[in-house]
Order: structure tokens, then sequence, then C-alpha cells
């Protein structure tokens, strides 16, 4: 069964398929949710209330090909409203979970605390573009901003991390 008919499934009422989707994007929900919060049990809860939501109201989703998109935005509204309600400041862990750890450690940390100084939407949309591989399109429908907006926060906010990350020894 491809995802369209799980979707539509879905949408149906059909559990197993919401399930199965789900399954799917367990794990970019939670990376989506770490990268919010920091913390590996908050992710969590995140990802449970995100799950939550996202069942009792799928009926409520016109096109199943947004599926993804409309899961994705569910998540980022249920992580801004754990930072709100916690009412916590999130600061960026000097020593970040394996989750993108493909480069060396030091770059990571580097790289961690150079966007620690972004604004709270550009982080966002940064992490949303080049950690979690969402093309800009699907960034402007789970934020509801024009296409060409998350291309100018993603173009200022390269601009400041180059800006920030050309003293520490990432660029030598």
């Amino acid at each position: 069964m491809n995802t369209t008919e799980l979707e539509e499934k879905a949408i149906a009422g059909d559990e197993d398929s919401f399930t199965a989707l789900i399954d799917g994007m367990q794990e970019r929900l939670y990376r989506m949710a770490y990268s919010y919060v920091r913390n590996k049990d908050d992710a969590l809860e995140i990802v449970q209330e995100t799950v939550y939501k996202a069942y009792i109201s799928i009926h409520k989703l016109q096109q199943p090909q947004y599926f993804k998109t409309w899961l994705t935005k569910i998540a980022v509204n249920c992580a801004l409203d754990f930072i709100r309600k916690s009412k916590r400041i999130v600061y960026m862990e000097k020593n970040p979970e394996g989750s993108y750890a493909s480069e060396p450690i030091e770059d990571v940390i580097d790289l961690q605390e150079a966007l620690r100084v972004l604004d709270k939407r550009s982080r966002m949309i940064i992490v949303m573009r080049y950690f979690e591989d969402l093309p800009i399109k699907e960034i402007a429908g789970v934020l509801d901003m024009p296409e060409s907006t998350v291309k100018t926060v993603i173009y200022r906010g390269l601009g400041k991390l180059k800006i920030n990350m050309k003293g520490s020894e990432y660029f030598g």
C-alpha cells in the first residue's frame, strides 16, 4: 500500500493506516521536537502530544498529500506550546545527542553555539531546512508564511551564522 492510500484510509478513520504513517514519521518528529527543547524526555512528551492531537483531528485533514506538512505543523506548535508553558529558556547543550554527529563533535558544538545567537524564527527555519531537510515550500506551509519570506530568513540567518562562526576555529 502506498503512502497516499495510507493517508486516505487514515483520514477515513483506519487506525492501522494512521499507525503506519506515524511509524514512518516518528524519528523525524522526535528530531524536530528535540531541536526545540534539547531534552530527550521533553522531546518524547512533545511527540506524544503531537500524535495525540493528530489522532483526534485526522478527520479534519482535507488533502491527504499534505499529511506530512500537517503533522510537522502540529509538532512545531506542540513544541512552541511546551516551551511557552514550561517558561524555560532553552539552552543548547554542550554535548548534543549524536543525531547530528556526522561531523566532528567540535564542529557540531560550534554550529550549535552559533545557532543560539539567532532569533527564534531564524533558528527554527534553519533547523527545519538544514537539519531536517525540509523543502522551502513545506517550511512555508508549516509556518504559514510565503516562500519568499522563508528564503529571506534563511539567507539572513546564514549570513549571521557566517559572521558568528568566522571567529571560531571552524573557518580556521
